[in-house]
């Protein structure tokens, strides 16, 4: 599916509840292109076509960016440059042109962790939630640290995205290289048996396999090869540490 711009078309969900009252600011030219739904309030559809799936989640995503960035209480211009540059990465030079706009005015707003959370939780797919915190994680890591102020946000942000501990710390480790890391990632101990390393890498690379958020469109799934790939570079550390 290709897009003439990084958000365009229909919003889906992110249209009403606390994401569409945070972003409203930005919402005026989508609503025009919605044919159908109340504007202001949760959507009571239960199914939403691809586009309005792809762009409800790059809204939560810029949404929740904005959190991460302000965690510290200041945000610099090199801050922004590097979500430019993340996101370019990940969704190509619409996103970056566009993402400026949008995320100098969020940093002005307040977000409600929870709240936004709930929306989240409300209509999109698990394996999604998984996808957008590693996103996150991404951009909190994209000056070579994460501050204390910014994992306190991404536990937060974890704890509303219904993402359970031993998850988001698998996420987390994917952004270092140790092999204490690599054993986070497929969440085992060292202590654990071949048998059990070889167990958790199979389970974690078919629940995190790429085609698990394909219905977010061609982009997403191929921004998320980078947490697979990290799956398996994380086994193949152990078994060379393990000579196995």
């Amino acid at each position: 599916m290709g897009y003439g711009k990084w958000i365009s078309g229909a919003l889906g969900w992110a249209v009403g509840g606390p994401i569409g009252a945070i972003f409203g600011f930005a919402l005026g030219s989508f609503l025009e292109k919605e044919s159908s739904g109340d504007k202001s309030t949760y959507s009571t559809r239960s199914r939403f076509s691809q586009t309005e799936e792809r762009n409800s989640f790059l809204i939560s995503l810029l949404v929740l960016s904005s959190a991460v960035m302000r965690a510290d209480g200041k945000v610099m211009k090199s801050e922004l440059t590097y979500v430019q540059e993340f996101l370019k990465k990940n969704f190509g030079p619409d996103a970056a042109l566009e993402s400026t706009k949008y995320l100098k005015d969020l940093l002005k707003k307040e977000v409600d962790i929870q709240n936004v959370g709930i929306q989240v939780r409300r209509y999109m797919r698990y394996e999604a939630r998984v996808q957008l915190l590693h996103y996150l994680t991404g951009i909190a890591r994209a000056d070579g640290s994460v501050t204390y102020a910014e994992l306190l946000i991404l536990r937060e942000i974890a704890l509303a995205l219904a993402i359970p501990a031993n998850e988001s710390n698998s996420i987390f480790a994917m952004f270092d290289n140790g092999i204490e890391s690599a054993y986070q990632i497929l969440e085992v101990s060292p202590e654990a048996t071949d048998s059990q390393v070889k167990k958790a890498y199979k389970y974690l690379a078919i629940k995190h396999h790429p085609d698990k958020v394909s219905h977010l469109g061609a982009d997403v799934q191929k921004s998320a090869e980078e947490r697979f790939k990290k799956i398996s570079e994380a086994y193949e550390k152990i078994k060379n540490e393990r000579r196995i």
